[in-house]
């Protein structure tokens, strides 16, 4: 039998829920927009029109947007990014947590601060450019002239997952390791078939933050990347609104859609594959935040 709520929780809840949905609705609008503005006519989008829903309905932007040859180049090197990036980050913050939450590591205290003191007192972005710069040199001179693999290995490191990666392999009781190398099982067994099972919501969890952060990967890719043949998307939607936005560039500017309507196009393709993606890992989401973010 359900209790019946005082007056208090009611209040609490209607606040709570009413809130709630102002803050969804705000989320969601933009992307609404975006798509409204992307398929609505020139005059309506120059003009101001577009509140929610569009107006005199076309895909023109869209068509136009799916034959640049440019923005397949750009979503492939995206793909790419965010794929490699994403296996290389959580490879190394896997063997980093797991080698952290150990007691017998020789000078495991040291590396903990070391790694703690990195989000504390960054270097800052000059420090860092010249460091992205020195490794540029280093994998020309071992024959990597691809700077993709600039932003996915040496722009990898995130010591906040570790720590989350850490703090839950810490939670895994040192019962079931013990059993696991009485078994037989060696040290790569136990990681794979003990802590990566166990703690499958925070790895998820973490997967999830990289995937995102090489997804959504601007500024040092179009600092590091020179070649526009190797640009992922985020810094070709940033070039083509640089390109939509000059007067002298636009003058002649006659088609039936708006320049801004292009940039809405690629903006609504940019999100959506992430927005397929995160329903099947957002149930990992809070648990997998709660293990690696509390240590007992």
């Amino acid at each position: 039998m359900k209790r019946k709520l005082e007056f208090s929780e009611l209040v609490f809840k209607i606040i709570s829920y009413t809130l709630l949905t102002i803050f969804a609705l705000a989320c969601l609008y933009p992307f609404v927009y975006a798509i409204s503005a992307a398929i609505s006519g020139r005059s309506a989008v120059e003009y101001g029109e577009i509140v929610l829903f569009p107006k005199s309905i076309q895909f023109d932007a869209f068509r136009r947007m799916f034959n640049d040859n440019m923005f397949w180049n750009a979503y492939s090197n995206t793909l790419f990014i965010t794929f490699y990036g994403t296996i290389w980050a959580l490879l190394y913050s896997i063997l980093g947590g797991y080698a952290l939450s150990k007691k017998r590591l020789l000078f495991r205290k040291f590396f903990n601060f070391f790694l703690v003191f990195t989000m504390w007192f960054a270097a800052g972005i000059v420090p860092q450019y010249l460091n992205y710069l020195s490794t540029q040199k280093v994998f020309q001179k071992v024959g990597i002239t691809d700077d993709k693999w600039l932003v996915v290995i040496a722009m990898g490191m995130a010591a906040m997952n570790i720590i989350l990666l850490r703090n839950a392999f810490e939670g895994v009781p040192s019962e079931i390791e013990e059993a696991a190398i009485v078994d037989g099982a060696s040290e790569f067994q136990v990681l794979t078939k003990v802590y990566l099972p166990m703690c499958k919501s925070t790895i998820a969890t973490v997967a999830l933050f990289f995937g995102i952060s090489r997804w959504n990967g601007y500024f040092w890719a179009r600092q590091m990347i020179s070649n526009s043949n190797e640009h992922p998307l985020q810094v070709f939607i940033r070039l083509r609104l640089e390109e939509f936005t000059d007067a002298e560039a636009m003058a002649g500017w006659n088609e039936v859609y708006a320049s801004d309507s292009v940039i809405y196009a690629l903006i609504v393709c940019s999100i959506v594959p992430i927005l397929i993606i995160y329903p099947f890992i957002q149930k990992y989401f809070a648990k997998g935040t709660n293990v690696g973010g509390v240590k007992e």
